[in-house]
């Protein structure tokens, strides 16, 4: 009788066991397509053994725990390759409204070099510019070419003063995405640090059970690595929990920014530092959008409005010089105004007052003709100019530069995204759900289920012989 009622236990205890992993099952087949699980397993052992008196009998199988299947180093491999490739994504963002903002069209073809589009935008104006002061000095006393000096003159100012005036709002809009970027890493760090508190409380008495809200908490990492580079290790203190941190700048010195359930200090932006931790300490940022769109605003960008005020600078300076020699007959650009956004033509100026000479006669095409030489004069810093070469080649090679810069971030991103896809497929092997292994896992529990469910009816007959038949 022992024997037929110990069996029958080890059949319900088989039955439980065979349940549970169904369920494990049916929940790895119904995630199939989200991409933050981690598919699970049920790990089956035996209860033990015990001694009777027909010998050693098992106590039966049961469903241990479920195991998640994760790999922690691939899993931090992911965030940093997350975090570099949102950087460089938001590079090329930006660098493609800065192409925008300069207005010209950058070839990035498979060479090195990039070229301004020939007419339009500032290269254009430029061009046309001292085109139309060749004619000037071909014909000084035409009202209708002094009319086109005038109209042409007018439109390089605007184009230096639109083109700075868009990268500075390129500048701008950096700067509030930064903001709003900072705002959802705080938010992020909150939910990291409720999770990890969650996740301790859940699995005081069994490590690793909580399944579900780790793969919440590392969707909601690879979030802030889209935002922010960022280091994580087991806790020492609390089983389960992560504390996370982020380097300093210079010396590298861990800034802690999650310990168990509590954020240690919030991350803030102020002007082009980011700072984090309690004391605030400087972050040494090497990825996320935050590093990208700093390094687009404070870099690349900057750079661009940095050439454009050299150019127009220079610009002012060697037309005035020949324009009005004496200092005294009047300037042709507003001196006060040297940056690529403060650049004008100087007040009153009108067809009926520009200068051909300094009061020559009539035809006398003096400095008019000086102003359109400029043209093919050639600079050097080394000399004290602001600007290399000429003023078309040097504003030719600003483009060149920026398109090189741009071509670059676009190929690093695009092998930067294979890379962050490879990774993913390394870690897809050990924690995405394959369809056909649950569909084979669940055909498998369901037999032992059903074998399970047939020794337990077989017993029931057994007993029902021996206690309602026997000896009738």
């Amino acid at each position: 009788m022992s024997g037929l009622f110990g069996s029958l236990s080890s059949g319900v205890k088989a039955l439980n066991a065979q349940s549970r992993a169904l369920e494990t099952a049916g929940r790895n087949i119904a995630n199939v397509n989200n991409a933050n699980y981690a598919r699970q397993r049920v790990v089956l052992g035996d209860r033990g053994t015990v001694l009777t008196a027909q010998g050693a009998q098992s106590l039966g199988v049961e469903a241990r725990q479920v195991q998640q299947l994760r790999d922690l180093l691939l899993d931090r491999q992911v965030s940093r390759e997350i975090a570099l490739t949102t950087s460089l994504s938001s590079r090329q963002f930006a660098y493609q409204k800065a192409e925008a903002a300069l207005g010209h069209s950058i070839d990035r073809s498979a060479n090195a070099s990039a070229a301004a589009s020939s007419t339009g935008g500032v290269a254009g104006s430029l061009g046309d510019f001292f085109s139309a002061f060749d004619a000037f000095a071909t014909s000084p006393t035409d009202t209708g070419v002094r009319q086109t000096l005038l109209q042409k003159a007018s439109v390089l100012t605007d184009s230096l003063q639109q083109a700075d005036t868009r990268l500075d709002q390129l500048q701008d809009d950096l700067t509030e995405q930064m903001a709003t970027d900072v705002g959802e890493v705080n938010t992020l760090l909150d939910a990291i640090a409720t999770l990890n508190g969650q996740i301790g409380h859940f699995e005081i008495n069994s490590p690793g059970s909580a399944a579900d809200l780790r793969d919440q908490r590392q969707a909601r990492l690879e979030q802030l690595a889209t935002k922010l580079n960022f280091e994580t290790r087991a806790s020492s203190t609390a089983p389960g929990q992560i504390d996370l941190f982020v380097r300093a700048t210079g010396g590298g010195t861990e800034i802690p920014l999650v310990q168990l359930n509590a954020v240690t200090g919030p991350v803030t932006l102020t002007g082009v530092t980011l700072t984090a931790g309690a004391p605030p300490a400087a972050v040494a940022v090497t990825g996320g959008a935050l590093h990208g769109n700093l390094e687009a605003r404070d870099g690349t960008v900057q750079t661009l409005r940095d050439q454009l005020d050299a150019l127009a600078s220079q610009l002012v300076s060697e037309v005035n010089t020949a324009y009005n020699p004496t200092g005294v007959t009047g300037d042709f650009f507003d001196p006060a105004g040297t940056t690529a956004g403060t650049i004008a033509l100087a007040g009153g100026l009108t067809p009926a007052t520009l200068k051909a000479s300094d009061g020559g006669p009539a035809g006398d095409n003096t400095l008019a003709l000086a102003v359109a030489q400029l043209a093919n004069h050639t600079f050097s810093t080394a000399g004290g100019d602001a600007i290399n070469g000429t003023f078309a080649k040097y504003f030719a090679g600003v483009v060149s530069n920026f398109g090189a810069v741009a071509s670059r971030v676009s190929d690093q991103y695009e092998d930067q995204h294979n890379i962050e896809n490879i990774v993913r497929a390394q870690r897809d092997t050990i924690s995405g759900v394959s369809m056909d292994e649950e569909l084979a896992d669940l055909v498998k529990y369901q037999r032992s289920f059903q074998a399970s469910s047939r020794v337990i009816q077989v017993i029931d007959e057994l007993l029902d012989t021996i206690v309602n038949r026997l000896g009738s």
